[in-house]
């Protein structure tokens, strides 16, 4: 069996150098931060062969985390975007049948956004776009994002929802617990949060064709539908939805399972959204390819079912 993978990471160096200094609030060993650095910024020496040994067909690259939204100064975010977006066209023309792009987007500047989303895509092949999560606090359910609604839906590709963005708050329930900030526990609470504004703001009533994709298994929601809909029967709400909050699911919102290498936890997500709507995905370089393929090898899932997952609905998804 061979596999797409959708959430995979790359950095470029000189463009560290181009944007504000950001602080690194995940404490992780200082050995496992340089083998991640070491691999970010590397295709052909670490993640080709990788890739190989575990029989991922292709790679979806993105710019890792804070990327474009770390930007405070709209004109810089527009420069990078288009300089980390053609450093990743020349990437994949090396590689052409190995790589694909997801586009990095300067929402800052919310015109510019659209103008750089219809380059990737109708220039440059790319697939979509990734962003991480808010851009200097704001999510993208405001009305200043309506035109990237419009062309993501006259495009017909997806927006990656990630985390990552730098904090705009401080949590007081994760004061004095580290652990608990990123991946382990606060990106997916507040990535999850970003995707449940965009429903209830009505973001898909006034954008059905519009397709959000969801990392690691759903940050949290998907096993929520139903507390969703019956809280949501409670309420008093000014503008109703169109549909049930867990019909967004599996129809608008799709997930992946990256970073999530538990055989039951995939069965349970496509128990829960339906097989049509989960796609695989590794997280690297930041976790393991094995266990990633592992995670699926080792479902209790038809063959039908895992070769959906393993890349058949993302070549539906992404026109690959």
């Amino acid at each position: 069996m061979t596999y797409i993978a959708l959430e995979e990471a790359f950095t470029i160096p000189e463009l560290f150098a181009r944007q504000p200094s950001t602080p690194q609030k995940i404490q992780v060993s200082n050995e496992y931060a340089k083998d991640c650095r070491r691999r970010l910024a590397d295709f052909e020496e670490y993640r080709l062969p990788e890739m190989d040994a575990h029989g991922i067909d292709i790679q979806v690259l993105s710019l890792s985390v804070p990327g474009i939204q770390a930007d405070t100064d709209a004109g810089a975010a527009v420069d990078n975007a288009r300089f980390a977006n053609d450093h990743l066209a020349r990437t994949i023309a090396r590689h052409p049948t190995r790589f694909k792009g997801f586009a990095a987007l300067p929402l800052q500047d919310p015109a510019a956004a659209v103008i750089e989303l219809e380059r990737c895509v109708e220039q440059l092949g790319f697939r979509g776009a990734l962003v991480n999560d808010h851009t200097q606090g704001r999510y993208l359910d405001h009305p200043a994002y309506g035109d990237l609604w419009s062309a993501l839906e006259e495009l017909r590709v997806p927006l990656y929802l990630h985390p990552g963005s730098l904090p705009r708050d401080d949590w007081h329930v994760m004061r004095g617990r580290p652990e608990m900030y990123g991946a382990s526990w606060s990106w997916q609470a507040e990535t999850g949060g970003h995707a449940m504004r965009l429903i209830y703001a009505g973001v898909f009533d006034r954008h059905p064709g519009a397709t959000l994709i969801l990392g690691h298994l759903g940050e949290f929601l998907p096993f929520q539908r139903s507390r969703f809909d019956s809280r949501y029967r409670s309420l008093q709400v000014d503008a109703p939805l169109e549909r049930m909050p867990s019909q967004y699911f599996g129809s608008n919102i799709l997930i992946t399972t990256s970073g999530v290498l538990a055989p039951e936890a995939v069965q349970a997500a496509v128990l829960s959204i339906g097989a049509e709507a989960v796609m695989f995905a590794i997280d690297y370089p930041y976790e393991s390819t094995g266990e990633a393929v592992d995670s699926i090898e080792k479902c209790d899932l038809s063959p039908e079912v895992k070769e959906k997952i393993a890349h058949l609905n993302a070549r539906r998804v992404l026109g690959i």
